[in-house]
């Protein structure tokens, strides 16, 4: 008698032989097989990420220790879809299924299918510039233009030529198909190398409903309208798309509250974030399902319209607005900016109601907005500060940048400033070649240009702080707060923060943060709950540091702790012997070499005037230099909410300092 096989999928997910992409599955692998270029064009939902790549590996494309790349632009989608394909496969993450994403890498020798972040598929093209491991590169969601997407899709069309026997795939969810097929196909234009299917997706109609008038405020709005949702509707979990993470979580409190309002037989509502910042566990909770008698509301920025599927939504919210980076090459400043949806993403938002029954899509704006929004949105390439860009594609041996081939060239104004900062870095030379070693270091390490200055320089005799510098790297690299508090403890948080306040700013304080978690926080929980303290994220910060530890080591940088890192460090003050001061000067003059572009002059008002571009700014209320005095700063990050522009991570600097460590970026007036 045989064995049956007994373990079920979990009823949340469609068994697989239903999804759209199952009757495709042979003239997909024959277009595979026959056409090194294949442009896939599917809704989201269609089975694309998660079944294509099995298909490819159970038809041999992974024999001979061969690996199937699929890249996707945001960590979230990686992690999420990497779970979902292994569980499937029925195999731990990391054995035949594995992910990458910066700083965290879950593969081991056994992988097959490798799940990675369009910028880690780069950094591995630094070690195997033909990217030999790969028999296929699926490139997913492309049709989001991320920057990094945009340049691996330039590198595998130069790798193509080299390697006939690589298979490329570009999956998209919209119908910009012929523009991927025409920037692969050949100058001869020969239509064999490149093959254009289409995947039917969404299978449910969906209702679209707009405002009369236009929404005051959308946040308000939609916390009502899924409140109504709830009261009027019949069963099914509710998607709201907000902008950032101060929305989602101001949302949750008032849908918190409300919620308690509600009738204890009533159905319950089970607000639940969504956005980048978040860890890989707090994310995963999105996909489970509700409790019985509960409503599931999701409240996420732009990550559920394309890279994640979440099963069980039937109605979705659309605020309309997007945040998008712009950078701005005359000010030198790059802005978080709200902006309306392109019809691409506002369709794409409404296909989200209708995976497993007819929904609903209720957009908190008019029908005469919608049909004044831009097509498409802009690519990122066209509006970010490209230096890191720059420095990558300088590291791949790629030294005409003007002649690289862009799906949608770079404006020549973003170059300049990228080559100008670069420059003033030290990480190329005035002939624009990449300096050695500083410059092919710093393309190595995985974090922005500005910090590995810092941290390449930190181990100077001069600055001699390499141990905080990896410390504050680690702290600055994670996205999200370390702080929190739960309603009305705003106070008691606040006394924490001052308890490890450095009179020198935020980047010391963060450094005393970090230290007084690896000697206390480390062996005892509550320390962190005591003192309003992130946990996951605390750890998650001793992990950044040993992975860019080993960075330096691999790039042959020797590394030397501290005292400061060892067992019983001394808080950084400038209140006690002067040895304690100069160290902290050091760490701050450290800091300037970096970050001298991102300096500041506080004004009379409190408010201040950025050095280069002369824009006015304000001290972010979570910055320890808000409400305090400084002749001048520099700051790590910049964020425009409405009207004013916020900077935060902000340390105080001598005028002196951004004159001598700023590689001639500055010259005194006379």
């Amino acid at each position: 008698m045989t064995d049956f096989d007994l373990s079920f999928i979990p009823a949340l997910y469609t068994p697989t032989t239903l999804l759209p992409i199952a009757r495709h599955k042979a003239s997909l692998l024959y277009a595979i097989e026959t056409h090194q270029v294949t442009v896939i064009v599917g809704q989201t939902g269609s089975g694309k990420t998660t079944q294509l790549p099995q298909y490819l590996e159970q038809a041999g494309w992974c024999a001979d220790g061969k690996c199937v790349a699929v890249t996707q632009p945001r960590r979230v989608a990686v992690t999420t879809v990497a779970t979902r394909v292994a569980e499937e496969m029925r195999c731990p993450v990391g054995e035949q299924v594995g992910y990458s994403i910066r700083f965290e890498d879950v593969t081991s020798a056994q992988t097959k299918i490798k799940f990675l972040t369009d910028g880690m598929l780069l950094r591995e093209a630094l070690v195997d510039p033909l990217l030999t491991r790969y028999s296929v590169i699926m490139v997913d969601e492309a049709h989001e233009r991320s920057l990094s997407s945009d340049i691996l899709l330039g590198v595998v069309k130069k790798i193509k030529k080299r390697r006939p026997e690589l298979r490329i795939i570009v999956s998209s969810a919209t119908l910009d198909a012929e523009r991927f097929a025409e920037f692969f196909r050949d100058s001869d234009g020969a239509d064999e190398q490149c093959r254009i299917i289409s995947i039917e997706g969404r299978t449910y109609p969906v209702d679209i409903l707009y405002l009369d008038q236009p929404a005051e405020d959308y946040v308000e709005k939609a916390v009502q309208t899924v409140f109504t949702i709830h009261q009027q509707e019949a069963p099914g979990d509710i998607l709201v798309f907000l902008t950032g993470r101060e929305e989602i979580e101001s949302a949750m409190q008032k849908l918190s509250e409300l919620a308690s309002t509600l009738h204890p037989q009533a159905q319950a509502l089970q607000p639940l974030p969504l956005y980048a910042g978040l860890s890989t566990d707090d994310q995963m909770y999105v996909f489970s399902e509700a409790a019985e008698n509960t409503r599931k509301v999701i409240l996420s920025t732009n990550i559920a319209e394309a890279s994640v599927t979440v099963s069980g939504v039937v109605y979705v919210i659309d605020c309309g607005f997007v945040k998008l980076r712009a950078f701005n090459p005359t000010t030198n400043i790059e802005t978080l900016t709200p902006f309306p949806v392109s019809k691409a993403s506002a369709i794409q938002r409404a296909g989200r109601a209708g995976r497993t029954k007819p929904g609903k899509c209720l957009r908190l704006y008019t029908q005469a907005a919608y049909e004044s929004l831009p097509a498409t949105t802009p690519p990122e390439i066209q509006r970010s500060n490209l230096a890191p860009m720059v420095l990558q594609l300088k590291a791949l041996g790629i030294d005409n940048i003007i002649r690289f081939d862009f799906i949608s060239p770079p404006p020549s104004q973003l170059l300049i400033r990228a080559f100008d900062l670069l420059y003033s870095l030290g990480t190329v030379d005035e002939y624009a070649k990449l300096t050695s070693p500083l410059g092919t270091r710093m393309a190595e390490l995985a974090i922005p240009p500005m910090m590995a200055k810092c941290l390449l320089t930190s181990s100077d005799t001069k600055f001699n702080c390499q141990s905080e510098m990896l410390t504050i790297a680690a702290m600055t690299s994670l996205q999200g707060n370390v702080w929190f508090h739960h309603s009305g403890e705003k106070k008691a948080m606040d006394a924490s923060r001052r308890e490890f306040a450095a009179e020198e700013g935020d980047h010391l304080t963060l450094l005393n943060v970090y230290q007084g978690f690896v000697t206390k926080g480390k062996k005892e929980a509550k320390w962190c709950h005591e003192n309003h303290l992130n946990f996951k994220s605390m750890q998650r910060a001793v992990s950044i540091r040993n992975q860019l530890r080993r960075y330096l080591e691999r790039l042959g940088v020797k590394v030397q702790e501290s005292l400061a890192a060892s067992s019983n460090p001394p808080i950084l003050s400038t209140k006690s012997e002067p040895t304690q001061a100069d160290k902290a000067a050091n760490i701050v003059k450290c800091l300037v070499t970096g970050f001298f572009a991102h300096a500041a002059k506080m004004q009379p008002d409190g408010t201040f005037k950025s050095v280069s571009g002369n824009v006015t700014m304000h001290a972010h209320p979570t910055s320890l230099m808000f409400n305090r005095k400084a002749e001048f700063v520099v700051f790590h990050e910049l964020l425009e909410t409405g009207e004013k522009v916020y900077i935060k991570d902000i340390s105080k600097v001598q005028k002196q300092w951004l004159l001598d460590y700023s590689g001639g970026y500055y010259n005194v007036k006379s």
